[in-house]
């Protein structure tokens, strides 16, 4: 296996979580009352955390491995939309979920984190399909 299939098992693995994430997790977070919500959400994030970031560091270390070795259009844009990604991430979506571990898991704030979230959904599917493209080709 050489490592642009290494990338697109990373893209493929985030993709598909993202998706789950975005269709069933966090629209389930509106069903639960605060108290269960704060309790599953604690659990959630660390559990979660197990399986995101590995993938998340090995799609960046990858990303800028093929820049470093092989820099072509594709190496930058791709590199950039995983840079924006960890953006959001931490910018947008870490502060959210501290809201809702501090106790304000309100419906404004849920209903924020899936609508939102559709921005990374968007990016890590663009990201999969483009490095799919790449593999086709």
């Amino acid at each position: 296996m050489d490592i642009h299939e290494f990338r697109l098992l990373f893209d493929l693995g985030l993709v598909v979580l993202i998706w789950i994430v975005q269709l069933v997790i966090y629209p389930s977070f509106k069903y639960y009352t605060l108290q269960n919500l704060n309790k599953w959400h604690a659990l959630y994030t660390k559990r979660i955390s197990y399986v995101v970031i590995p993938l998340m560091q090995g799609q960046l270390a990858l990303g800028i491995w093929e820049i470093l070795n092989k820099p072509s259009a594709y190496t930058f844009g791709s590199l950039f939309l995983i840079l924006l990604v960890w953006f959001l991430t931490f910018i947008i979506f870490v502060p959210i979920h501290q809201k809702i571990t501090e106790g304000f898991g309100t419906q404004e704030i849920l209903h924020a984190l899936v609508a939102k979230n559709w921005l990374r959904t968007v990016l890590w599917t663009l990201i999969f399909v483009w490095t799919l493209m790449l593999q086709i080709t």
